[in-house]
């Protein structure tokens, strides 16, 4: 029986995990559950899956959780803090750790987990896209295995050769080729989109999401921060990627070959597939999702995303060949955009606004340490807060 700790359990991720985790309970054990501070839900997951170990970043929710549990019977050792994050994912006793944390917050647990040699299942993609080099540098020293969770990810991984490893480009490959829906906005008129409100933006299509990565989806910033991971992941440089956009959401990735071979990954959409594909890793298990009915599907269709009406894309195209430190001021610029977006502080074009000029204020470096990162990202996080600030006042 294998071990398991869940980072950012009361996400979409982690809910999802927990239920695949439920259908195979000879084969995985929840060892430990964290969050940021959503008490209500986690402690339902501590009742429900009664793991050794339970995390909340906010250490007054951790301190309600811990009376509630005590009183409720429950032996569940609470932890607080970043540093409750950094002790779980390096846990002997769990050799699987799901890293769903959503941003940079993600990161140094991540890192921990790589560092502890475990099989980290990354679905916190901002951990390769602010500290790639320094990520999969831990993985190869201490033996970790990195699996992809992201859909467009595992499918590529699932369409590579048996045997590749992250971080190393696979022999015979053209070109990656990851799909994207296009967001709740594709084919809209750019007033149509001035006048974006939260509510449409957090509306995806066809996957069920949490907030954050849903204004992602809408602006396709999560694509382009797809494309940065993907980099790192395979081997690859940007100019070996190609982005489209798939409405349907059916084929998740596909991987082109210099014989002209193009594999596709295809299934309903629904993260269930990708997390069974990555715990069950080499062997298949039940992820609890319907079969695909392509008949009932009926047409599976392609075109080129716009890059004048969602610029996120580009820059990320142009953060990602800068390389150094521009992946993480731009994924901080866009955290901090996003939050300001969905808090009505600033509208849907004042998302990719900001994380442009930030961008073209910043001088690239180079990352030789965590150091680096960290203080890329808090620069970008104080640039963007005070463009907010004065788009706001323009706004009103």
């Amino acid at each position: 029986m294998k071990g398991v700790t869940i980072l950012g359990s009361t996400g979409s991720i982690g809910v999802s995990t927990l239920d695949v985790c439920a259908r195979h309970p000879d084969r995985f054990r929840v060892v430990a559950l964290a969050a940021r501070h959503n008490v209500d839900t986690l402690l339902e997951q501590c009742l429900a899956h009664r793991p050794d170990y339970a995390v909340l970043v906010d250490p007054l929710a951790a301190g309600r959780l811990a009376a509630t549990l005590a009183a409720a019977g429950l032996h569940t050792k609470v932890l607080a803090g970043e540093e409750g994050l950094v002790e779980v994912a390096s846990l002997p006793e769990a050799g699987i750790v799901m890293a769903a944390i959503v941003g940079a917050a993600g990161l140094l647990p991540t890192l921990a987990a790589a560092r502890a040699g475990k099989q980290v299942m990354l679905a916190n993609k901002e951990s390769l896209v602010c500290a790639g080099q320094l990520l999969m540098d831990a993985v190869d020293a201490h033996g970790a295995t990195l699996l992809p969770i992201d859909s467009e990810h595992n499918a590529v991984f699932q369409c590579l050769p048996q045997g590749s490893r992250a971080g190393h480009a696979a022999a015979g490959v053209r070109r990656i080729l990851l799909t994207a829906s296009g967001g709740p906005f594709r084919g809209w008129s750019a007033e149509r989109i001035a006048a974006v409100t939260p509510e449409q933006a957090v509306a995806h299509p066809n996957w069920v999401m949490g907030r954050k990565i849903s204004v992602d989806s809408a602006t396709l910033m999560n694509k382009g921060l797809e494309l940065i991971e993907a980099c790192w992941l395979f081997g690859v440089g940007p100019d070996s990627i190609e982005i489209m956009v798939h409405p349907q959401s059916v084929i998740h990735s596909m991987v082109e070959y210099v014989d002209g071979s193009v594999l596709a990954q295809l299934g309903n959409p629904d993260m269930r597939t990708p997390i069974a594909h990555a715990l069950g890793w080499p062997e298949r298990i039940d992820s609890g999702v319907q079969s695909l009915d392509l008949v009932r599907v009926g047409q599976l269709s392609f075109e080129a995303p716009d890059l004048a009406l969602f610029p996120a894309l580009r820059l990320a195209v142009e953060a990602c060949r800068a390389g150094g430190t521009g992946p993480a001021v731009l994924n901080a610029a866009n955290e901090v955009a996003v939050a300001a977006f969905l808090e009505r502080r600033l509208n849907f074009p004042g998302i990719p606004a900001v994380i442009e000029t930030v961008l073209d204020r910043h001088t690239t470096q180079p990352v030789t340490r965590l150091e680096d990162v960290l203080e890329a990202d808090a620069w970008a996080r104080a640039e963007a807060a005070g463009l907010v600030g004065t788009l706001s006042a323009g706004q009103a």
